[in-house]
């Protein structure tokens, strides 16, 4: 594979900018992610400078890219840490040490040459490794129409967990609730 899969560094928010923006025009856009392009486009520098500080930071949250060899990232992954005791990203609250896959994205031109499968490689080793009381379990979330994003997570070994969680922005539609277990030692 030509693409480099890698975590952000904290200088590099202007593509991590770009890159949302582009996934925010996405035509599944507004079943994939909780914000709108215009909402995006709005937000000031200093807070894309402080998300991708915290994503390179790899603490509580870390992203990966999928950087082209022209330096373009074609798809990333975010990983949230999620652990019992703290307020809940999205969904309910973890009830074991987990993360949260959210913001996946792969540009339409780019996709079918298995970048989102490196991509959640990387997530998942990711979590594994992650320093502090072993992650059990990787979860995330899909709304109920995007069969793209439903038929990509079940292929790669997602299992739905029968939780559901009401669509913030859209009243009586409801986002799935999907999980791979830690793999024994």
């Amino acid at each position: 594979m030509e693409h480099v899969i890698r975590a952000v560094r904290a200088d590099e928010w202007e593509k991590a900018r770009e890159l949302r923006l582009v996934a925010l025009r996405d035509p599944l856009a507004h079943l994939a992610f909780l914000e709108t392009y215009d909402v995006a486009a709005a937000r000031p520098d200093s807070l894309w400078q402080e998300r991708t500080t915290r994503a390179a930071d790899g603490v509580a949250v870390r992203q990966f890219v999928a950087e082209a060899p022209d330096g373009r990232w074609d798809g990333t992954v975010t990983v949230l840490v999620e652990r019992p005791g703290q307020e809940p990203m999205f969904g309910e609250p973890a009830e074991v040490d987990q993360t949260q896959l959210v913001g996946v994205f792969v540009r339409s031109e780019t996709r079918g040459a298995g970048l989102a499968d490196e991509l959640f490689r990387a997530a998942l080793e990711w979590s594994w490794e992650l320093a502090g009381p072993p992650v059990q379990r990787v979860r995330l979330h899909v709304h109920e129409e995007n069969a793209r994003a439903d038929a990509f997570y079940r292929k790669f070994g997602f299992v739905a967990t029968g939780r559901r969680v009401d669509d913030p922005d859209h009243p009586g539609i409801q986002d799935l609730e999907y999980e791979v277990r830690r793999p024994a030692s």
